[in-house]
């Protein structure tokens, strides 16, 4: 064996949790999709009207993974699929910029040009100032608890 062959790593170990990444990423992917989809069937948007499904949507998702990220990043050690299967695949499958894009230039076509700037500054902002709540909001309950206990 040449010593660029010894230097190698062991990739077959590597492959099989790619594996089981992907797979946790696209069962998470396909619920987080689904439940979008119910709650755009749900709640429909009339025609030239506010968005709210997609609005809530994206809003309620940045706050998970808010939380989530806070979660798994600082206060549990979580199984190694739990980020990828919430994070990645439920979340990344709930939330969705595609359809916020795409509902931004539908409003913008009958010249509804207010509720789409509104849409567009109204999702990213909230969105942002979930995420921060959330981990604030995540961080604050943890610290509550933790005194709680070392208070017993």
């Amino acid at each position: 064996m040449t010593s660029r062959q010894t230097d190698r790593p062991d990739r077959r170990g590597s492959n099989r949790s790619q594996g089981a990444v992907l797979l946790a990423v696209a069962l998470g992917g396909g619920l987080g999709a689904v439940a979008r989809y119910g709650l755009a069937q749900w709640w429909p948007t009339p025609p030239g009207g506010f968005p709210w499904a997609t609005f809530v949507t994206n809003v309620t998702g940045c706050f998970l993974i808010g939380v989530l990220m806070v979660a798994v990043a600082e206060i549990w050690i979580a199984h190694p699929l739990i980020r990828p299967f919430l994070g990645v695949g439920v979340l990344g499958g709930f939330t969705t910029f595609s359809t916020y894009a795409n509902e931004i230039g539908e409003l913008l076509r009958p010249g509804e040009a207010m509720v789409a700037c509104v849409y567009l500054v109204g999702t990213l902002a909230s969105a942002l100032l979930a995420t921060v709540a959330a981990m604030r909001l995540t961080r604050a309950c943890y610290d509550s608890l933790r005194h709680r206990r070392a208070v017993r």
